[in-house]
């Protein structure tokens, strides 16, 4: 069994019967009280952080992960289709473990899968992806000098708000954890 000295960030611990992520990790000692670790933590099922303290030498669980390169085959209902590259294995993810960032992945798209007894707890999705324009309707001619924006239509369906000289047939690189528009790529 490990304990709190083990705590470094990254670290994926069992803490209340939930996988949890460590966010931070500080170790405290105040002058006349015990030393105790101030660790923040991240919920692997839904993301959330708390904090908590936990005294020196204090036993922890460190749970071990399994991750692997998986290409993104299609979407089917809520579940996204990814193929291990080295077995060529299929495998379903549910819309849900994924989030908005599924609206920007394309096929073929490499990401990193990470399992907890063979059951996908994390999906590790590219933070910019580059997407092709496939509907941009037409800046209107005055409007450039306010930094307005329009919304476009890219090759997944997502729509993505641009500004007004992106037009259709255009590729534009895209923040999958926002869903903004970053810039346009040249080819």
């Amino acid at each position: 069994m490990a304990t709190t000295s083990d705590l470094r960030n990254g670290l994926i611990i069992n803490y209340n019967n939930d996988l949890h992520s460590v966010v931070s990790v500080e170790h405290r000692t105040p002058g006349n009280l015990r030393a105790f670790y101030q660790v923040k933590l991240r919920n692997l099922k839904n993301g959330k952080i708390i904090e908590n303290r936990f005294r020196s030498g204090e036993e922890i669980q460190i749970e071990r992960l399994e991750s692997g390169n998986y290409q993104y085959l299609y979407k089917e209902t809520n579940d996204f289709v990814f193929m291990d590259n080295e077995t060529y294995e299929q495998i379903n993810v549910s819309e849900s473990l994924i989030g908005k960032s599924g609206n920007y992945l394309k096929e073929g798209e490499i990401i990193q899968i990470y399992f907890h007894n063979s059951k996908p707890m994390s999906v590790e999705i590219p933070p910019h992806v580059n997407l092709k324009v496939i509907e941009a309707p037409p800046g209107v001619k005055g409007d450039t000098a306010t930094g307005a924006t329009k919304q476009v239509k890219v090759e997944t369906g997502a729509t993505v708000n641009s500004p007004l000289f992106i037009n259709e047939g255009d590729t534009i690189r895209v923040d999958t954890r926002t869903g903004d528009y970053i810039e346009r790529v040249k080819m």
